[in-house]
């Protein structure tokens, strides 16, 4: 091995050096993803996984520390066209949090907004997008902004902006915390 090569694969996080800074003790929440084509996609829309394991050639699994919010898209199909789409925003939470038991996600999450079928996913979706436009990670946003605009997707009511106004007054209250 060469020095460029070397240096290289000395900078390159290695599986054992990314977990080493969690705790042996801390709870991880495991996603489970999956790609079939043109039947089943089972994907991440936005969070920062602390690892992402690679389970065959369809199958992985995202590994989220306590606190963590992520989006997953469920999007499934057969011969006569779509089934089902679902889209969830999920914080990963402690043992001592209340959890809520889900499909694909060990032990469970709390479950800070849930939209099913085609027109609320396509609803949810544009907003993620607006909230990417303005410079904020999705990931970083309010968990309480989420479950308001889950709310309102269910009450059928107009789903409300995120600004970076409100992004500003939620991380000034975290400080505060």
């Amino acid at each position: 091995m060469n020095a460029v090569q070397q240096a290289a694969s000395e900078s390159l996080p290695t599986p054992r050096t990314v977990l080493s800074s969690v705790a042996n003790d801390t709870p991880l929440t495991r996603v489970s993803l999956a790609f079939v084509e043109h039947r089943t996609n089972l994907y991440l829309r936005f969070g920062h996984p602390l690892r992402e394991l690679r389970l065959d050639r369809w199958r992985r699994s995202a590994i989220f520390t306590p606190a963590a919010v992520f989006c997953r898209v469920r999007w499934e199909s057969n011969d006569y066209g779509t089934t089902r789409w679902q889209l969830m925003i999920l914080q990963a939470c402690s043992p001592l949090d209340d959890i809520q038991r889900i499909a694909g996600i060990r032990p469970g999450a709390r479950l800070l907004l849930r939209a099913e079928g085609e027109q609320h996913v396509q609803s949810v979706l544009p907003q993620i997008d607006a909230i990417e436009t303005l410079g904020i990670d999705p990931a970083a946003v309010s968990p309480a902004y989420w479950r308001t605009l889950g709310n309102r997707l269910t009450a059928r009511l107009p789903l409300p902006v995120y600004t970076a106004e409100r992004h500003a007054a939620y991380l000034a209250g975290e400080v505060l915390r």
